[in-house]
């Protein structure tokens, strides 16, 4: 599948004038276009927001959010081509380190908010807040942010289930219903060993939703629901650690929305686990 900036430039020549105007604007500011709106790309390209949704359709593309999807993968790929990128430094002072993480997270979550709309965002609330039983499934340090899933839905009374086996993966996926939410977190999309968890979701009837990294990946393809991430991971680096936190943020919007669907139940479910942990360490320690 094709970039952004990749459809742009091999349809340069055969589009209207007035569309000419916004995919150079395009192709000389793409990390400034991702943050844009139709309105204002038309203004500052010299066009019109018509001639903007035209240029979409003239080069094969559904709509403007889905242009941009597709230049923030095209941006994410050239970081990640850049060459290796070394988080650990020798004596780098813990003063610098506080700010450049500090930013670096970031500029991540600021990405991913903006590549994530609320309709998405929306269908993958509806989904969890309906479901009989969710089985979140990651590996590495994809499998804590399914943890931290399975963690907080479950302390508001929801039936979910965190895998990393790749056997209990299959199993659980196996054992699925149309009532249920398989949810795949992967920041590459490639992680070979979720691909046939989730086709085998799909095949169960389930609700399928993957996490992953922007751009083209074959986890998103077999996805019903699609939610996106965006971070710059260092090749030398102790762990995952930009991806990890803006999968937990993306967790985060989707655990909140879903319990405020349901405030009532909500504060009684957490309630009943407090005053469960409470009672029984309480006792304990007496």
């Amino acid at each position: 599948m094709k970039g952004g900036l990749t459809l742009l430039r091999e349809n340069l020549q055969r589009i209207k004038p007035s569309e000419k105007h916004a995919a150079n604007y395009i192709l000389a500011h793409p990390a400034e276009v991702v943050q844009l709106t139709v309105k204002e790309l038309a203004d500052r390209s010299g066009s019109s927001e018509a001639a903007v949704i035209r240029l979409c359709k003239s080069i094969g593309v559904t709509g403007y959010r889905n242009l941009k999807l597709k230049i923030v993968g095209d941006l994410q790929n050239v970081s990640d081509n850049k060459g290796v990128f070394h988080e650990i430094k020798p004596n780098d002072t813990v003063a610098h380190l506080m700010e450049a993480i500090a930013e670096k997270h970031t500029q991540s979550i600021r990405k991913t908010l903006l590549v994530n709309d609320a309709a998405s965002m929306e269908t993958a609330v509806s989904a969890i807040a309906h479901a009989r039983k969710i089985d979140f499934y990651g590996v590495g340090a994809s499998y804590l942010v399914a943890e931290d899933g399975e963690q907080k839905f479950g302390r508001i009374g929801k039936w979910c289930t965190a895998y990393s086996d790749a056997h209990q993966q299959l199993a659980s996926a196996a054992n699925l219903t149309a009532d249920d939410v398989a949810f795949a977190i992967s920041y590459s999309g490639e992680t070979e060993q979720l691909l046939p968890v989730l086709k085998q979701a799909k095949k169960s009837g389930a609700t399928t939703i993957a996490m992953t990294k922007v751009g083209q990946n074959r986890l998103q393809e077999l996805a019903e629901i699609k939610l996106f991430t965006v971070a710059r991971e260092a090749q030398i680096r102790s762990a995952a650690t930009s991806s990890r936190i803006v999968q937990m943020y993306v967790m985060d919007i989707m655990y909140t929305a879903v319990a405020g669907r349901n405030y009532n139940h909500t504060i009684e479910a957490l309630e009943k686990s407090r005053q469960a942990i409470q009672q029984t360490f309480q006792t304990e320690q007496k």
